[in-house]
């Protein structure tokens, strides 16, 4: 009869069982075995910024997660191989649902996306998830690598969208040059972003609809005759 194994730590993944067999040397584990599951997925993602908001940075471990989620750990592994791909995801699933809407005009896509971003950093989980994730990628830039790579560029999709939009309107001149339209793409995106996580984050100030009418009429200042629009 075997010897019982020892419990392990919460950071150290236990060791794979005949259920939950490790995948064989160049493959993934999602290409063999039982399909992922969506449902596993968002609970383990729920789970992180729950147990992030709680228990913050440096008291956060896998195994936490996987306690909360209802997951072996060998699952959680599979899926996150540390801790700090785990964050980022989890993160970063909370801004699946910003979408930049064609309301008509450039003015009232701005103010609705805005609206959209800032009702999503008024929720306690969004701000304790951001603010610890943000400290943690200052002392470290792999993981501030992976925070623009997974958070912040995907959602410039939202500036792309909102401009291409807007030049189908004949509200906005046509791109002419792609590397000049992409640096612009950028600033406008910073220049959102930036200002609205500032005003709810740091400052602790609210994002109300005159608040937003003023702000937008800055954005739209260079085009006169988009601020009545």
């Amino acid at each position: 009869m075997p010897a019982p194994q020892p419990p392990a730590s919460p950071d150290v993944p236990a060791p794979e069982t005949p259920d939950d067999p490790a995948p064989a040397a160049g493959t993934t584990a999602r290409a063999k075995g039982r399909p992922r599951s969506a449902a596993a997925d968002r609970a383990i993602l729920d789970a992180t910024r729950e147990a992030l908001a709680e228990l913050g940075w440096g008291g956060l471990t896998m195994g936490h997660v996987a306690i909360r989620a209802k997951v072996a750990k060998t699952t959680l592994y599979r899926r996150w191989p540390s801790k700090n791909e785990l964050v980022v995801d989890a993160v970063a699933s909370l801004f699946d649902d910003l979408v930049m809407p064609d309301l008509g005009s450039l003015r009232a896509d701005i103010e609705a996306v805005v609206a959209q971003f800032a009702d999503l950093l008024a929720r306690p989980e969004t701000q304790a998830a951001l603010l610890a994730l943000f400290a943690e990628g200052t002392r470290d830039p792999h993981l501030r690598r992976r925070i623009r790579e997974a958070i912040v560029d995907p959602q410039k999709r939202l500036v792309r969208q909102g401009r291409a939009a807007a030049q189908a309107r004949g509200e906005l001149a046509a791109d002419t040059d792609p590397w000049t339209a992409g640096e612009e793409i950028d600033i406008i995106f910073d220049t959102i972003a930036g200002t609205v996580e500032h005003r709810v984050l740091v400052s602790g100030e609210p994002i109300t609809a005159d608040w937003t009418r003023r702000f937008t009429n800055l954005l739209l200042g260079p085009f006169p005759s988009l601020l009545s629009g």
